[in-house]
């Protein structure tokens, strides 16, 4: 949450000459309502039950790059999906600078409309980062410039086949 996913991905896409999705964009189109609304109708579990399924069907065809929710690596099923059909990357930043970008976009995080956001962030941090440290590919997304990021990926990704 507020490292630059979508961004990152459609650079990402654009420089791989890859087809590029976003899994929240793809919930909307599926659901015909916004994230935040199908979250407040039907709440989270039901959300990562549909999250699962747009997740699923996009990584059954062709080769893409995929940007996700920042909860859809948490729920085990959706997790182990991603493993084993796509080389999965954790855009990694700290606190400070991940608080700093989603607080321009609070009203559109449901996980951080609530009383304490600087609290709610703490804890999601503290519960999902042992588990996205579970990606294949870990980039430092505190660069400067979205280019920046894009260039840390894309050099990840050649060390990774590489190897």
């Amino acid at each position: 949450m507020g490292v630059g996913k979508t961004t990152i991905g459609r650079r990402l896409a654009k420089r791989l000459d890859m087809p590029f999705f976003d899994s929240d964009d793809e919930i909307e189109i599926a659901s015909g309502r916004t994230v935040r609304g199908y979250f407040k109708e039907h709440g989270e579990e039901a959300f990562r039950s549909g999250e699962y399924r747009v997740i699923a069907r996009l990584l059954s065809d062709k080769p893409i790059v995929l940007s996700t929710g920042g909860g859809a690596f948490i729920p085990e099923k959706t997790r182990n999906i991603l493993k084993t059909k796509s080389l999965t990357v954790w855009l990694k930043a700290d606190f400070d600078t991940v608080m700093e970008r989603v607080s321009r976009q609070q009203s559109k995080r449901p996980l951080l409309n609530v009383p304490d956001p600087v609290a709610a962030m703490r804890t999601l941090m503290d519960e999902r980062y042992p588990i996205y440290a579970e990606a294949d590919i870990i980039v430092n997304a505190q660069a400067r410039t979205h280019k920046q990021t894009v260039d840390r990926v894309i050099a990840a990704l050649r060390d990774h086949y590489d190897s």
